[in-house]
């Protein structure tokens, strides 16, 4: 039986269509889910065994980046979100998926309502399209086992993807080996230096799991890079995309 995947939408979200199509790629099954059919109780959370929180710029990026989002989330569902967190389930959010669950606490630390960390503005100051490479660190991330040390290439598009931490929180992270990809340069080491690291992110952190692993989060879009030739160069054999598709297939292989 193939899990079914909740892509949760709301105005401004844009990356709905480019990640069920990852998810459907996976074997997955998916359905789009706006914030209102959960606020509504015409759709439950407890339905589904993964929920995917897009890209985009939901509400407008209002007053923080997601922060309408996880703020309306919270009000009128967090008890779904909550009990999904808490059962054997998944979550991924993406750019301003990744947003929403830093806002709402899911990470770091899948406290709920508690936020302990921040993607604020860009330290170029500007906003940033363009393609990276991320280093898959170690660590209980379901989406990423059996491939700690790959290299991957994804597009990153945001203005507010500079993670932050209070020292105490980013020493814990580190610790519980919760950092699953960080932003490497051309020799494939963790920098600091634009543009390798588009956004100036603390120890070139690009995405985060809980210490579950079973929530992740990242700002780059490993969902635009799942086939052979989503990468520009893909007329060049040796440069030819798709490998994060398998970032989803663990994800649907887990249920």
């Amino acid at each position: 039986m193939k899990p079914k995947i909740a892509l949760l939408y709301t105005e401004g979200i844009n990356r709905d269509q480019e990640s069920g199509y990852a998810f459907r790629l996976a074997g997955g099954e998916t359905e789009l889910v706006h914030v209102s059919e959960l606020k509504s109780g015409a759709k439950k959370l407890a339905n589904y065994q993964i929920l995917f929180l897009p890209g985009g710029f939901a509400n407008g990026d209002h007053l923080f980046s997601a922060k309408i989002w996880a703020s309306e989330s919270l009000a009128y569902f967090g008890d779904q979100l909550q009990a999904f967190a808490q059962d054997d389930k998944l979550i991924i959010g993406i750019c301003n998926g990744f947003q929403c669950l830093i806002r709402t606490g899911l990470l770091p630390f899948n406290h709920l309502g508690k936020i302990e960390a921040t993607l604020t503005h860009n330290a170029s100051n500007s906003f940033q399209s363009r393609w990276v490479k991320l280093k898959i660190e170690s660590s209980n991330c379901v989406f990423t086992r059996g491939l700690e040390g790959q290299i991957i290439r994804t597009p990153v598009s945001h203005g507010e993807g500079r993670f932050l931490a209070p020292e105490d929180e980013l020493n814990k992270i580190e610790q519980e080996k919760q950092v699953v990809f960080r932003y490497v340069d051309e020799q494939e080491n963790p920098t600091q230096i634009f543009p390798a690291n588009p956004n100036g992110s603390t120890n070139a952190i690009a995405g985060l799991t809980s210490p579950n692993g079973k929530i992740l989060g990242l700002m780059p879009h490993p969902e635009c890079n799942t086939i052979w030739n989503h990468y520009p160069n893909w007329n060049e054999e040796k440069q030819r995309g798709g490998e994060c598709l398998q970032l989803f297939k663990n994800a649907v292989t887990y249920f």
